[in-house]
């Protein structure tokens, strides 16, 4: 149990900038104009492909993960 409380800490520092580089990586709806309500795509339908997809669920996987590991470190102490 001793090991696992230590392994804990690093393994969310690892999957936290994992984390940091994927949502970094991804493609944002043309930056603050699409947060302003400018990034209207013409009524076309965007669909994920590829490496952006696969991107895309690398993200939800990494932030499920990093909250289990805090649930575990919290748990645990």
């Amino acid at each position: 149990m001793a090991i696992l409380t230590n392994i804990l800490p690093w393994a969310q520092i690892a999957l936290a900038v994992l984390l940091t580089v994927c949502i970094l990586l991804q493609r944002s709806a043309e930056g603050l104009g699409g947060a302003l309500g400018g990034g209207d795509m013409g009524g076309v339908r965007y669909t994920r492909r590829g490496f952006e997809k696969f991107l895309f669920y690398a993200t939800i996987v990494i932030a499920v993960l990093f909250t289990a590991l805090a649930l575990a470190s919290i748990l645990l102490k």
